[in-house]
């Protein structure tokens, strides 16, 4: 029998890490290639990840709620053929198994003096978000005894660390070094904030994988992204007498409501072609203008907030946009999204206005470059012309990126996304 290891997906662009939630296989159950083995989740996404071959289940390496780098090792498969050995990844020594007495065997290291070097354990590599984040705390992950298989330091393990005495002891031991600045506090200790005050009548609810990606995810869109924020008001009068001329015989001819999402997704596409920088994500010395108009539906879900994405979505018209919404809004509450359903996305649409909302500030889902509500429709008298009339107005909020998009190009978007919706009126067709 040969040996498989099952890695570590990557669920989504720019996602480094994914963190175990349930293990659907335990060691010893045989699984067929393409069957469910275990659940990840991700900042992107919650998904099942199939079986890379069939087998039995030899063992599990990474366990639920551990959080490892793309790529990693988690689990191992005994599958038909002749034996290949463990895998074609480089074996991760555990600290324990390097006796700091001896030298690594490569070629002998440069004569010149360094300040109280610390000694690399031999053969471990760290991935890179290990070492961003122990850079951001300020700690050397050879200091930190790894959890993740074969004795790989994961993220958890930095963050653990970091937060320890023996973090606190390692920096105040004496060095020949200058005194750096004092570390970033870890994400851990942000999200952490100030101390909540339990009382004995309260309840402590521990925070789900998905809740911990959420936050984690959120802070660091507020840290890193310049949010710039602006809102336009618009008179949908006219959507609304065409939604009301449409939607009984819509739904008994599609199958599916007509809601006022859809429309507001098509405008947002027409606009996202219209200010193609707003269809734009950051790179970090560069700035990749998308050519596709993949467009992400935030939507809210018992496990926390997902955004499926409706690809290509300025090729659909209201109808195509309606089904497509409503097939993946449907399926995130069912957590059966799949990993194409959440990738891709190059903008945001957040329909706020169906939890009852008029204004709000949106987290920009980052590298994207900017996120566009639609708040509550509500009556409101406003002067038309030299009269006051009762109309069916909508706030549009915006967020974007300011290292990206300057105001004007901002407010160019959303005013046409603006124009977009107050040109309908009922004889507006729906293809």
């Amino acid at each position: 029998m040969a040996v498989k290891t099952v890695q570590m997906p990557q669920l989504g662009e720019s996602v480094t890490e994914g963190t175990i939630g349930q293990w659907l296989k335990k060691p010893g159950d045989a699984i067929e290639e393409y069957e469910s083995l275990v659940e990840v989740t991700t900042d992107k996404v919650n998904a099942e990840v199939p079986s890379p071959a069939g087998g039995v289940v030899k063992r599990i390496l990474v366990q639920e709620g551990e959080t490892v780098p793309v790529g990693a090792a988690i689990a191992e498969l005994e599958v038909e053929g002749e034996d290949e050995g463990e895998d074609d990844q480089q074996p991760v020594a555990p600290a324990s198994d390097v006796p700091s007495s001896v030298a690594a065997p490569t070629p002998a290291a440069p004569t010149v003096a360094e300040p109280a070097p610390r000694p690399r354990r031999e053969g471990v590599r760290y991935s890179p978000a290990v070492r961003k984040l122990a850079e951001e705390v300020g700690i050397n992950p050879d200091d930190v005894t790894g959890t993740g298989a074969g004795g790989r330091v994961t993220r958890n393990d930095v963050r653990q660390y970091a937060e320890s005495g023996a973090a606190r002891s390692a920096a105040g031991a004496p060095s020949a070094a200058p005194a750096a600045a004092p570390p970033a506090p870890a994400p851990a200790a942000i999200l952490a904030g100030a101390p909540a005050r339990v009382e004995d009548a309260d309840t402590l609810v521990p925070l789900t994988s998905v809740r911990r990606v959420i936050a984690e995810r959120m802070v660091r869109s507020k840290q890193t992204v310049p949010h710039a924020w602006l809102m336009v008001e618009a008179d949908v009068t006219g959507l609304v007498a065409l939604r009301e001329r449409h939607k009984e015989a819509f739904r008994a001819r599609e199958g599916v409501a007509l809601t006022y999402l859809p429309f507001m997704l098509r405008a947002v596409a027409e606009a996202l072609r219209a200010v193609p920088v707003m269809n734009a994500q950051w790179n970090g010395d560069s700035i990749v203008m998308k050519k596709r108009v993949n467009v992400g539906i935030a939507a809210a879900t018992d496990r926390g907030l997902v955004v499926p994405v409706v690809k290509d979505a300025d090729q659909l018209n209201v109808v195509g946009l309606a089904h497509r919404a409503q097939e993946l809004t449907q399926r995130a509450r069912q957590g059966k999204l799949t990993v194409e359903d959440m990738s891709g996305g190059t903008f945001t649409v957040d329909n706020t206005g169906a939890v009852g909302t008029v204004l709000t500030y949106p987290i920009i889902n980052a590298p994207e470059v900017g996120i566009v509500t639609m708040e509550s429709i509500v009556k409101r008298p406003v002067v038309v012309g030299d009269a006051i009339a009762v109309r069916s107005m909508v706030n549009l909020c915006l967020s974007f990126d300011h290292r990206v998009v300057d105001g004007a190009e901002a407010a160019l978007f959303v005013n046409t996304v603006k124009k977009a919706l107050e040109a309908l009126d009922k004889e507006s067709p729906l293809s």
